[in-house]
């Protein structure tokens, strides 16, 4: 009797360590689901957030030329012209000529507008509207030899794009991706042709600026005289921001633009 006591004991403690033993395995292998669950959710959050931020500062800072991963704000590629463009009749198709005054530096201005209609419509009309003056100029690069402009026309002085205006396609883009001494062209969106509007740059040096699949940028004109003067805006320099933004030293403002 003792001996059948004894096994039954025996029997009992390793039915109870056997489901002890059973009880750690499951723990331990829900801790692993969890950890493997845990893990895979941060991996996707970090994922969703870094690839929100890209989204960000490319929409927002390549509004442009040579801008850095990174001109304007974040706004689905657009199939039609946005809000109220202008006829491309409004250029004439004829050759117009102004000055453009940055701070205190006059430019004599030439803008095209057989070759570039829908573009000189839209600057032509910023200047009759008065859209453009008291605009500043918000990015400034210059690496001779690569890429030499300043930009200006933002609607918030920063480089947003004015959501509620916006035309296209790209017209007149520059022959071999080179944008002469002096070219005006127009800013935009990459691989966005549609997504020009306000803002323009300028040439202060040849500058190479390779096609994406909208093309290149719309060249609407160019400055005939005055362009040395800028020196004293570009020679400063630019300030290079935390968002990627380069704005000049010297706060450029469009102070009279007059066309005809």
């Amino acid at each position: 009797m003792a001996t059948n006591k004894n096994q039954e004991r025996e029997a009992r403690e390793a039915r109870n360590r056997l489901k002890q033993y059973n009880a750690r395995q499951t723990v331990h292998t829900t801790q692993t689901k969890r950890r493997k669950r845990d893990n895979v959710i941060a991996i996707a959050a970090v994922l969703v957030v870094a690839a929100a931020a890209t989204f960000f500062q490319v929409s927002y800072f390549t509004a442009g030329p040579g801008a850095p991963v990174p001109s304007p704000t974040a706004s689905a590629p657009v199939a039609e012209n946005v809000g109220d463009v202008p006829s491309p009749a409004l250029s004439e198709n004829r050759t117009w000529t102004g000055t453009l005054t940055l701070n205190d530096v006059a430019l004599s201005i030439e803008l095209d507008g057989a070759a570039a209609p829908q573009g000189v419509a839209s600057f032509v009309n910023d200047v009759q509207t008065g859209y453009l003056t008291g605009k500043t100029c918000h990015r400034l690069v210059d690496a001779p030899g690569s890429a030499q402009l300043i930009q200006c026309g933002s609607i918030d002085g920063v480089g947003g794009s004015d959501p509620e205006y916006s035309f296209g396609p790209v017209e007149n883009a520059a022959a071999n991706d080179l944008y002469t001494t002096g070219t005006i062209a127009l800013a935009r969106q990459a691989d966005n042709g549609d997504s020009q509007g306000h803002q323009f740059f300028i040439t202060f040096g040849d500058s190479t600026f390779p096609s994406d699949s909208a093309g290149g940028y719309t060249v609407i004109g160019k400055v005939t005289a005055g362009l040395d003067g800028l020196t004293k805006i570009t020679s400063a320099g630019a300030t290079t921001n935390e968002d990627g933004s380069t704005p000049p030293v010297i706060a450029t403002t469009i102070t009279a633009v007059t066309i005809k």
